[in-house]
């Protein structure tokens, strides 16, 4: 069969990776993909969030599955698109509503609200109920986490130590737009203080399975200091996640949220990425993402023993529940390199060297910001590339992608020394 992927991240590398690993994938196409995508498909110039783009390659590259790696287009309402002009050819990806468990923090707080499901207690306010938000804030514990509702690029969530400080951010969101539409609406929580970690989920919208779980580094600095970016590295397993542990995940988070579609009778078949807090001993929902994790997705595909394709083949037939996945029993831990500047300010177009050293078996690079131009790979993004690599332990898993990272270069480049510093 031939299958389309969307999107141009490392994520996107991941999984066309393990995409064409499968011998039920003949052509892989990746739109718009990057450097590495074309390592093991053929790229094709298109936006994903183009749709009618996207059906006619669809057609003319004789598409049999497609697969949205990002959520923009989930959120747009590609699904539905599809649905309403390819019926053909199923997609995986929810429907633009059921995608609101990402696009809208209201639409995913109401939602657990409705089936049981932990989170931090919360209100939402708007332009209507300004002043409200306001002296809400000034009564409310420290810290103070403001979120805005919609899509932000990763940069819609802050947790504020003064009430005049966040009466400010909480001005700026709705008033002076400083995260545009997605902050029309304005979600203030509890603080919830523990360890966080992430669980990855694929379901029909009945059934499910769980894929391995992983935990990522958001902040730019050593130690889990300085600015927030779309994630620094990742590690899978997560230590903390044993067997009680993710049996209370299952019980009280998996199955009432795809109990919680089915009833609901929400269109999503795809991934539901569930955002965790571990307080105490217990499990709290953060955030639902309807997409695969970046950069999470570069261990755990490595870390999935069994066919990704037939996987999802399953879950656009509705016959998931009777897959099986398989876990590889090794740790995988990612770093990932990023330009100088990032998440601010950066250049593209700095040529990358090191390419083609020798990549020991125990390593895989993956290509996220890159592309090719005038016989060079250039720099195409703030998150270039990262290395994955298997270990007996975190601290060998980590120290070999660091290795490999060792003989690449390009002007800026940085990456954190310290992924998985809390387990080591």
């Amino acid at each position: 069969m031939n299958i389309l992927l969307l999107g141009s991240g490392g994520r996107e590398h991941a999984l066309a990776w393990k995409m064409k690993k499968s011998p039920l994938c003949d052509q892989l196409f990746i739109a718009p993909g990057n450097a590495g995508t074309a390592l093991v498909g053929t790229n094709l110039a298109l936006s994903a969030t183009d749709f009618p783009a996207v059906g006619k390659a669809c057609l003319d590259h004789h598409i049999s599955l497609l697969v949205v790696g990002p959520e923009e287009p989930l959120v747009k309402g590609i699904v539905d698109y599809f649905k309403a002009n390819h019926p053909q050819i199923p997609v995986i990806g929810p429907s633009a509503f059921g995608a609101q468990l990402e696009g809208s923090k209201a639409f995913a707080k109401a939602f657990m609200e409705r089936h049981g499901i932990p989170t931090a207690a919360y209100r939402e306010f708007s332009n209507d109920n300004f002043d409200e938000g306001i002296a809400y804030i000034r009564q409310h514990t420290l810290p103070i986490v403001l979120k805005a509702d919609g899509l932000a690029a990763g940069k819609g969530v802050l947790i504020l130590n003064d009430h005049e400080e966040a009466v400010k951010e909480f001005t700026d969101m709705i008033r002076a737009a400083k995260f545009g539409a997605a902050g029309n609406k304005v979600v203030i929580e509890q603080f919830l203080s523990g360890i966080e970690m992430s669980v990855f989920v694929l379901t029909d919208g009945a059934h499910y399975v769980l894929l391995p779980s992983a935990k990522d580094y958001k902040r730019i600095g050593e130690g889990d200091t300085g600015l927030n970016t779309g994630g620094m590295g990742a590690i899978s397993p997560v230590p903390f996640a044993d067997e009680a542990f993710m049996n209370k995940v299952i019980d009280r988070v998996v199955e009432p949220t795809i109990h919680g579609l089915s009833v609901e009778e929400i269109d999503y078949t795809g991934f539901v990425f569930v955002g965790l807090i571990k307080v105490g001993d217990d499990p709290y929902v953060i955030e639902y993402n309807c997409r695969m994790g970046d950069p999470e997705t570069e261990v755990v595909m490595p870390r999935l023993a069994s066919d990704l394709v037939a996987h999802l083949l399953a879950a656009v037939n509705g016959e998931l529940a009777n897959e099986v996945v398989l876990h590889d029993e090794r740790i995988a831990c990612t770093v990932m390199a990023v330009s100088g500047g990032y998440p601010g300010d950066y250049e593209k177009g700095k040529t990358i060297s090191g390419l083609n050293q020798a990549i020991p078996d125990s390593s895989l690079l993956f290509h996220a910001g890159t592309a090719a131009k005038n016989g060079a790979i250039v720099t195409n993004g703030g998150r270039v590339l990262c290395v994955s690599s298997y270990g007996n332990d975190i601290s060998a898993a980590v120290s070999q992608s660091k290795k490999v990272l060792a003989g690449i270069h390009f002007d800026g480049m940085y990456y954190r020394q310290d992924i998985g510093y809390e387990f080591k």
